[in-house]
C-alpha cells in the first residue's frame, strides 16, 4: 500500500469523525435525542417533537457550525500556502477584524440593510488582507513582518469595533457575542448567509489545488514551470478572504480555527494541497461541530459563545508553534 492510499484512508477516516460529530451534535443538547431517533424524527415522523427539534434548531445550528468551521479552516490553510508561513490565519493577521468591522458597522449604523452583511465582511476582509500584505512586503514577505502587521492593523480595527460599542451601547445587544465568537440562536436564514460562499470559494479551491502546490516551490520555480504567480496569489488572497468573511458574517471574530485545523490535517495527509484541502474541510468541520456542543454541554443549561472554547484550545497551540518555528 503506497502513500497515496495512506492518505485516503484517512480522509475516509476524517469524514467518519465529521459525520459522527454532525450526529452528536444534533442528538445532544437538553433533551437528549438517540441517534436511531435522530435518523427517524429526519426521515420518518416528521410530525413529531423531535423533528421540530431537530429539522428547526439543531441541525441549521450544527451545519452553521461545520461550514463556520470548513470557511476559517480553509481560508487558514490557503493564507498559509500562499504567504508561505505557518502562523498565518484570518484572525491572527487582522482579516477577521477587517470583515468584522464592516460587518459592525452596517450592523450598528445601517442596521435596514443587514442583508449586505455579507458583502461588507469580504469587503472588509479583502482591503485588510491587501493592506497587511502590502505593510509586510520588502523584498519578499517575511514571517515576522506579517505577524506584526497583522497584529497592528487588527489592533486598530478592533479599536474601530470598540468606538461603535461605545457611541451607539443601546444597538450592540449581540456585541458581545459577534466580538467572542458564538453560534447561538442560527437557523436557517443564517445557514442561507453562508453556504453559497463555501460551495463556490471551496470548490475553487480543490480545483486549484495543484496551483498552490507549486507556490510552495517558490517564485522563480513556479515562474519557470509556467505558473502566472501574482494573478494566481492574488486569487487565493481574493478566496481566503470571501470564506474569512462569509464565517465573519454569520458567527462573529471566531479564532484559532483557521490555525489549528491545518497544521492537524498536514500531520495527518501532509503538505500535498490535493490531499491538504479535503482533511481540512472534514476537521475543520468536525472539529468546531465538536467545540459547539462542548460550549452547549459543558455548563448545561448555561451555554458559552463556541469562541471561548476555541480560544482555550487554541491559544496554547499558538504558543507551541511559536516556540516550534523559532
Amino acid at each position: 500500500m503506497d502513500i497515496k492510499d495512506h492518505r485516503i484512508i484517512k480522509l475516509v477516516i476524517i469524514y467518519g469523525l465529521f459525520a459522527g460529530s454532525l450526529l452528536i451534535g444534533i442528538s445532544l443538547g437538553s433533551l437528549k435525542i438517540g441517534i436511531l431517533d435522530v435518523f427517524k424524527a429526519l426521515f420518518l415522523e416528521t410530525d413529531t417533537l423531535n423533528h421540530s427539534i431537530i429539522f428547526n434548531v439543531r441541525l441549521p445550528r450544527n451545519l452553521i457550525a461545520a461550514f463556520v468551521g470548513i470557511n476559517l479552516a480553509l481560508s487558514g490553510v490557503t493564507l498559509q500556502g500562499v504567504m508561505n508561513n505557518p502562523l498565518a490565519d484570518p484572525g491572527i493577521i487582522g482579516i477577521s477584524s477587517g470583515a468584522g468591522l464592516m460587518a459592525f458597522v452596517i450592523m450598528i449604523l445601517f442596521p435596514s440593510y443587514a442583508y449586505l452583511v455579507p458583502i461588507g465582511a469580504f469587503i472588509g476582509a479583502l482591503l485588510t488582507t491587501f493592506l497587511i500584505y502590502t505593510l509586510a512586503w520588502k523584498n519578499g514577505v517575511s514571517p515576522i513582518r506579517l505577524i506584526l502587521s497583522g497584529v497592528a492593523v487588527s489592533a486598530f480595527l478592533g479599536a474601530g469595533i470598540n468606538v461603535l460599542m461605545t457611541f451607539y451601547p443601546e444597538r450592540v445587544s449581540g456585541g458581545i457575542s459577534f466580538m467572542i465568537g458564538g453560534l447561538s440562536g442560527k437557523t436557517w436564514p443564517d445557514f442561507d448567509l453562508i453556504w453559497p460562499y463555501t460551495l463556490i470559494a471551496g470548490a475553487v479551491c480543490m480545483l486549484l489545488a495543484n496551483q498552490i502546490n507549486l507556490l510552495q516551490l517558490g517564485d522563480e520555480v513556479a515562474t519557470g514551470l509556467g505558473l502566472s504567480v501574482e494573478k494566481i496569489r492574488t486569487i487565493f488572497i481574493i478566496l481566503s478572504a470571501l470564506l474569512a468573511a462569509s464565517a465573519v458574517s454569520v458567527a462573529g471574530l471566531l479564532g484559532f480555527v483557521g490555525l489549528i485545523v491545518p497544521h492537524i490535517a498536514r500531520l495527518l495527509v501532509g503538505s500535498d494541497y490535493r490531499f491538504l484541502y479535503p482533511a481540512t474541510i472534514g476537521l475543520g468541520g468536525s472539529i468546531l461541530v465538536g467545540c459547539d456542543v462542548m460550549a452547549r454541554m459543558l455548563f448545561d443549561p448555561i451555554e458559552l459563545p463556541v469562541g471561548i472554547i476555541m480560544a482555550v484550545l487554541g491559544a496554547p497551540f499558538f504558543l507551541f508553534l511559536l516556540r516550534e518555528k523559532k
